[in-house]
């Protein structure tokens, strides 16, 4: 159970709030849950998130939809996030995914078994969070693969899952029980 109340209708905010949640849930699939339950106890913030989160995953990117969920999950996995995971794997998967390269994320492994656009952006992400840096061989790969405008939303992506990670590990929101686990 969440360390605070999970708030997820309209009904659990002020009302001049409550156009915020119709928003949030218009942009979620008609549901609230996950990082925007929690951040609804601050609606502005939630909303600014959210709004946040649909420019860097759908209107606004240049990265493939699979390099989009290999990145999300990436930042699941540094950040150790059980629930972001939960809900990425699946998406992953539906994006075409492999359940190999998913495990070679999920376990720290090896990125000699994933394409070079996999292994380029695990690289990446695994540098960015457990370094806080990209280190030159890295950078110059991803840059001259991706470009400015790719590394700019690759970062601002993993950059935002990580927010949201934060937010989901602090007050210890958890995925479904039957849903893929981190090991």
């Amino acid at each position: 159970m969440a360390r605070i109340p999970q708030l997820t209708t309209k009904e659990d905010v002020p009302q001049e709030h409550q156009h915020i949640v119709e928003e949030i849930m218009g942009s979620r699939g008609g549901r609230i849950s996950g990082p925007f339950s929690v951040l609804l106890h601050n609606p502005e913030a939630a909303g600014r998130s959210a709004h946040l989160g649909s420019a860097l995953r759908f209107d606004s990117t240049t990265l493939t939809k699979d390099l989009l969920e290999i990145a999300i999950n990436t930042a699941a996995r540094e950040s150790d996030c059980g629930y972001q995971w939960a809900g990425h794997y699946k998406l992953a998967r539906e994006a075409g995914v492999s359940e190999a390269t998913l495990d070679v994320i999920a376990n720290h492994g090896s990125l000699g078994s994933l394409s070079e656009d996999e292994a380029l952006v695990v690289q990446y992400g695994r540098e960015l969070f457990r370094d806080h840096r990209i280190s030159e061989a890295t950078y110059a790969a991803a840059s001259e693969r991706f470009g400015t405008r790719g590394l700019v939303d690759l970062t601002a992506l993993m950059g935002y899952y990580g927010m949201l990670a934060c937010s989901l590990n602090a007050f210890d929101v958890q995925p479904p029980s039957d849903a893929p686990k981190l090991p």
